[in-house]
């Protein structure tokens, strides 16, 4: 998701000689709010426009830039340096290789892309359906079929288990037929718990609020809840 359309400075420059080659150079590139000042292509520091601007023309770019610069490499996983942009509010973000040379920049418009795609795939996953790569029209009928068939299997499955604890209850049932009036209930309401905690749980992992090593923990917290809960909604 990087751009390789950024504009560099060398340490040793002035301010004038920068703002040169700024004018020169910068309107090719995908945004010059913020150079990058490279030596021997390694990245070395950072320097805002409004710092360039606000110095004296015989300032050396050495002096002013911002030596420690917060990048991320060309491993990095995309929702991951999507939330840096949440978490500095930077408008751009340098990317490196594994010797600290700068290949290129991730903008904060490229960010946010990755965070709309993200959020679908979370919404997805919370609606009980496999993630889809494409847009709703352009993914074929078989394909949206089978990202949903797999959980609808699941849920089919576990709705047989409420089915085995109604036949146990047939009895019960037979004796007192207003209770037939409460299954939907019951089954509406136990599907809302679900879609409750499953939401919860699943934005904590988009992010990074929950990890794996945290299951007994959330478990330990879903159990509690659901009994407060269920006290609350018996009574």
């Amino acid at each position: 998701i990087m751009t390789t359309e950024f504009v560099s400075l060398r340490p040793q420059m002035t301010v004038e000689e920068a703002t040169k080659r700024i004018k020169r150079t910068g309107v090719d590139k995908e945004t010059i709010n913020t150079c990058y000042v490279i030596d021997k292509g390694r990245l070395i520091g950072a320097l805002s426009l409004r710092t360039l601007i606000l110095s004296d023309d015989d300032d050396v770019i050495e002096d002013i830039m911002e030596p420690n610069v917060i990048s991320v490499t060309t491993s990095e996983d995309q929702e991951t340096v999507a939330q840096m942009f949440s978490k500095y509010n930077f408008n751009a973000l340098p990317v490196v290789d594994t010797e600290n040379r700068l290949v290129g920049i991730v903008t904060v418009d490229d960010a946010i892309d990755v965070m709309e795609e993200e959020a679908t795939e979370d919404i997805e996953k919370m609606a009980g359906m496999a993630p889809s790569e494409e847009t709703y029209l352009k993914t074929p009928p078989f394909k949206l079929a089978k990202n949903r068939i797999i959980w609808l299997l699941v849920l089919m499955l576990s709705a047989m288990v409420t089915g085995g604890l109604l036949e146990h209850y047939e009895a019960a049932i037979a004796g007192l037929p207003l209770l037939v009036s409460f299954i939907p209930m019951l089954m509406d309401t136990g599907g809302n718990c679900g879609a409750q905690a499953s939401t919860m749980i699943i934005r904590g992992l988009a992010l990074d609020e929950i990890e794996l090593k945290d299951f007994f923990r959330v478990w330990w917290k879903e159990i509690r809840v659901a009994l407060i809960c269920g006290a609350a909604l018996s009574a």
